[in-house]
């Protein structure tokens, strides 16, 4: 298929997202593609690492298809949402592949990484960033919340990092997603294919050690990061026990930048907010595969809800920017309204990594 190439150059498995003009957004056919040339590749001794780029020069992967979802579960999302349940299902259980890959994975997150983009990115064994990498988990802004592997992940950032990026969806930029632990080492856009042709020319046997070798010559300074002179007030307004009290904390702080991200929070779904702070709480305490079972059982949830219509109606579609959430106001989402979301799946229809 033309949206996702295969290559195999030397002892690299060359994987390219191949929809520039839609910022290579994750179809469910990319996805099962990924998951199948993964598992080839896995057992082909042939093949010694795998890296992952973007086509173009705007995005990684902007994240998942969600017009695809939005048109098939819009008409009725109580009724039809369910069809969207297979996708995340494949989606996922191809996250939890690569975040126990055991070849060397390298993802050059040069571009928009964002949701699905941040799944086949953020669990490899290497992620790259380049000048134009900005990574964010914006999903409570489309009636969703941050998934492909987010409550393993993000509750695992330095402080309340991974709070504030997903009930606020901020964008980081190259410094500040190596700041905050997403990115690993910086290669200048320039330099990325040259780094990819270096890892196709050396001898990987070594693994990881011969990865990190064949792309150090190649590695930079990204500049000055934020995130340092921002952790404190991070960490002590986004530290409370509940979605109010974080927000109670941001009202009383004073400061511009507390008022921006309070703000920020007030425009996503109330539900979709509910669910996220819930989810990362609790997913300091999850292994990887309870994270994703959870994800699963949230997914399910959303799906047949009418939030996530909505949210991608105004964000994608009509791109009024005015969602009508429902509930509207945070205090009507409250524990009892979101507990669904977090209630086991039915019998035989939990989610299945393997």
């Amino acid at each position: 298929m033309d949206d996702i190439i295969f290559e195999r150059r030397g002892g690299l498995g060359l994987v390219t997202l191949n929809r520039p003009k839609a910022l290579n957004a994750l179809t469910h056919a990319m996805a099962l593609a990924l998951d199948a040339r993964l598992r080839d590749w896995r057992d082909d001794a042939g093949v010694q690492a795998v890296a992952i780029v973007g086509a173009g020069e705007r995005a990684f992967c902007a994240g998942g298809d969600v017009r695809a979802l939005w048109e098939a579960g819009r008409g009725d999302p109580a009724r039809d949402g369910a069809r969207n349940w297979r996708f995340y299902a494949d989606e996922y259980r191809l996250n939890a592949l690569i975040h126990r890959y055991q070849k060397p994975y390298v993802a050059f997150m040069d571009g928009i990484v964002m949701g699905g983009g941040v799944g086949v990115s953020i669990h490899g064994a290497r992620r790259v960033s380049g000048d134009a990498t900005l990574f964010a988990m914006p999903e409570t802004g489309i009636g969703l919340f941050p998934d492909v592997g987010a409550t393993w992940f993000l509750p695992r950032l330095p402080g309340e990092t991974g709070m504030w990026l997903g009930l606020t969806g901020a964008r980081l930029k190259a410094a500040d997603a190596g700041a905050a632990g997403l990115c690993d080492l910086h290669v200048p856009s320039a330099a990325q294919a040259a780094a990819v042709e270096a890892l196709a020319a050396a001898d990987l046997s070594a693994g990881l050690a011969a990865v990190d070798a064949a792309l150090a010559p190649f590695a930079a300074d990204p500049g000055p990061a934020n995130l340092p002179r921002l952790r404190a007030d991070i960490d002590r307004l986004f530290s409370g026990g509940g979605v109010e009290a974080v927000l109670a904390a941001l009202d009383g702080d004073g400061g511009e930048w507390a008022a921006e991200q309070a703000a920020a929070i007030r425009a996503k779904s109330p539900s979709s907010t509910r669910i996220a702070f819930r989810q990362l709480r609790e997913g300091r305490a999850l292994d990887f595969a309870a994270c994703m079972a959870l994800e699963y059982r949230l997914a399910r949830f959303c799906m047949v809800s009418p939030d996530f219509y909505e949210g991608v109606r105004a964000v994608v579609i009509d791109k009024d920017a005015a969602p009508r959430w429902r509930p509207s106001a945070l205090a009507e989402a409250d524990d009892a309204h979101v507990a669904g979301a977090f209630a086991p799946a039915p019998a035989g229809e939990e989610l299945a990594l393997d």
